[in-house]
């Protein structure tokens, strides 16, 4: 049978609509992505690759640096050890006020940072609720090392637990049953069905929850200060650097966008792995 010259048009037709749509979305998304991109693109043409390796050798770069990567690993640490938890119940069993121990974990995510660090002082300052007992002991928490390391698992933990309570809710009940009747105890199960089930989303909540960390200013800068070698990470070390040395503060600039830019990929490239096995 002949083909008749409508339907030869037609596929035409929808293909040229296609390409149309397209050209117009790209010319609507074009003025965000310039919003976005320019100042990135700016920062990286402002900092010559002279001065980002001079400044790599700067004593409160590296100070920065070093304090930065010693307190994230730390907080991950910690929001794994107790969010672990925290999200299986909350992923597993339905409680009474199961809502509102959620709706908690979940606010230091939405809360402005400045919050967050004059929360912690009230509660673990000198003069705070817990703190001044805490002090009574001669234990001081504010403006020290562990305070970067409490503000930062004050504002990053919950990345982890909202990762891990979404990862957990996806085991099916009948493959832990399973195990269990093979005679796998609670902790086996965990270890051998659970995790590696929720690998790709654990491990997602584990980079994010790095990353920002890692990022953290407003809470850090009230509750533990902005003392160089004991409580500058690099994100306060920008802000000082902006002040007096703006080659300092464009060298951690671009570190951190070179990182956060990295982080993002590597959560991609986890979320299509999750995906990919669903």
């Amino acid at each position: 049978m002949a083909v008749q010259p409508a339907q030869r048009t037609f596929p035409r037709l929808m293909i040229r609509r296609r390409h149309a749509n397209i050209i117009m979305l790209v010319i609507l998304a074009l003025p965000l992505l310039l919003f976005v991109g320019l100042p990135l693109l700016a920062l990286l043409l402002r900092a010559g690759l002279g001065v980002l390796l001079q400044n790599l050798a700067n004593t409160q770069v590296m100070q920065a640096v070093g304090l930065s990567l010693m307190t994230t690993t730390l907080t991950t640490l910690l929001a794994v050890l107790m969010g672990t938890p925290l999200a299986y119940l909350l992923a597993r069993y339905e409680f009474r006020g199961r809502n509102i121990v959620e709706t908690m974990i979940e606010l230091p995510m939405v809360l402005p940072p400045a919050v967050a660090g004059v929360a912690l002082l009230m509660a673990f300052g000198r003069r705070g609720v817990l703190g001044s007992y805490l002090s009574d002991a001669g234990l001081e928490l504010a403006f020290t090392q562990t305070a970067v390391v409490l503000a930062q698992l004050f504002v990053a933990g919950p990345f982890y637990v909202k990762a891990a309570i979404a990862g957990f809710a996806r085991v099916e009940k009948d493959m832990k049953e399973a195990a269990a009747i093979d005679g796998a105890g609670p902790l086996a199960t965990f270890r051998q069905i659970t995790v590696p089930l929720t690998w790709p989303a654990l491990s997602g909540g584990l980079v994010m929850t790095w990353a920002r960390a890692l990022g953290e200013f407003g809470a850090t800068i009230i509750f533990a200060g902005n003392f160089p070698g004991r409580t500058q990470t690099m994100p306060l070390a920008i802000y000082i650097g902006f002040e007096l040395d703006l080659s300092v503060a464009l060298t951690l600039s671009i570190m951190l966008l070179v990182i956060s830019f990295g982080v993002l990929l590597v959560v991609k490239g986890l979320l299509r792995q999750r995906i990919g096995s669903i």
